[in-house]
């Protein structure tokens, strides 16, 4: 009995039988029938758009070397002021279909730096991108996440803002799709944002360096200066298979600390303060004072984000730390040549791999634990 053959207009739905005497032969067709099948879900699939990295002025440095090791080229953009101080963003090249991720960094003067990223990604976004990412290693406003309580003479009165969310808002509304950033100064900031966030750690660059810098590191003890980092410090210690301290801290206002107590054993051992930001430095110059009271045989400090303003490098200067370790999330070149016992890690391979797996639909859970090579 004849074989039943498919109509033409059946020819599309059904799938032949492949008879040959060679299987090499034979899985090939059997192959290409099935991509014919599925053709409308592999030409989903080989749409993926092409990666365009941008960078603002807070930070080019990083940005070229996010996209050294991606092995691209930064993308042309250029940015002015007029005589009356607006930004004015001109994308230098088509972004149509991209995937485009915006480097700017929540330094030097922020508030032109995020307008700045705010045009950028409405640039983008306007000129038909794929999906825009804000790439912000340094979190602006990241402080401001909550109302503070502030004292009168009669009563605790708080109206205060929540700058962190509007800023949230301000990124969302200007058209991101996309947030990666490092070390917020709260983790719950995540959660302002309707799109996704992906909050990349330096624990494991910190641990690292500690390693390979710290040659007595197994007889130290991780401090935090405030109880709000007793989880980062107890995660490092943990790791470590050391001990941990911290220091309880109360102020008088901001940038102004009234008193410290220390919890914990830290005599005949190397202390090492650990927090996710320094700005005037105060208060990591006030506890290292206190721990060197308490017995401590050294104290490092390592800070994700070194800020420095204000007084911040005298004090280093005249304290008694044998380092003070950053990350280059904040542009660090001027701090170095100040003080020479500011020292740098380089985390744009973290940031560049994050890139890549983002763009490639990856996970990035493996950054929060291993750092990229």
């Amino acid at each position: 009995m004849p074989d039943k053959k498919c109509t033409e207009n059946e020819q599309n739905d059904c799938v032949m039988p492949v008879r040959s005497a060679n299987p090499i032969r034979a899985r090939s067709l059997i192959r290409d029938n099935l991509e014919k099948q599925a053709g409308c879900l592999n030409l989903i699939h080989s749409r993926m758009p092409n990666i365009k990295v941008f960078s603002g002025t807070s930070h080019p440095d990083l940005a070229q070397r996010i996209v050294d090791r991606l092995g691209i080229d930064l993308g042309k953009v250029v940015t002015k002021k007029f005589s009356n101080l607006e930004t004015c963003v001109e994308i230098g090249e088509s972004v149509r279909g991209e995937d485009v991720y915006i480097v700017q960094s929540g330094s030097g003067e922020i508030n032109d730096n995020l307008m700045e990223l705010l045009i950028m990604i409405n640039a983008c976004k306007i000129a038909s991108a794929s999906r825009v990412t804000a790439v912000i290693p340094c979190f602006p406003y990241a402080r401001q996440d909550k109302k503070d309580k502030e004292f009168s003479a009669k009563q605790y009165t708080s109206r205060a803002p929540i700058s962190a969310k509007l800023v949230a808002n301000m990124l969302s509304v200007a058209g991101a799709d996309h947030i990666i950033t490092m070390d917020l100064h709260a983790s719950q900031i995540q959660g302002f944002f309707d799109i996704p966030v992906d909050n990349l750690y330096a624990e494991p660059a910190v641990l690292k360096w500690i390693k390979e810098n710290i040659p007595e590191w197994k007889n130290s003890i991780i401090v935090s200066p405030d109880a709000g980092g007793a989880k980062r410090v107890t995660s490092i210690a943990d790791r470590l298979n050391v001990e941990f301290a911290l220091i309880h801290k109360e102020r008088k206002k901001a940038n102004e600390v009234a008193s410290m107590v220390l919890v914990g054993d830290v005599k005949d051992k190397i202390a090492i303060l650990v927090d996710d930001m320094a700005d005037t430095c105060g208060t990591i110059v006030h506890a290292a004072d206190r721990l060197v009271e308490a017995g401590a045989t050294k104290v490092y400090a390592i800070l994700t984000h070194g800020i420095f303003s204000g007084p911040a490098i005298s004090r280093i200067n005249n304290a008694c730390f044998e380092a003070v370790v950053v990350t280059n999330t904040i542009p660090q070149d001027g701090h170095m040549r100040d003080c020479p016992k500011i020292q740098c890690i380089d985390v744009s391979m973290m940031f560049a791999e994050a890139v890549r797996r983002t763009h490639n639909g990856e996970s990035v859970s493996y950054l929060f634990s291993n750092v990229p090579y």
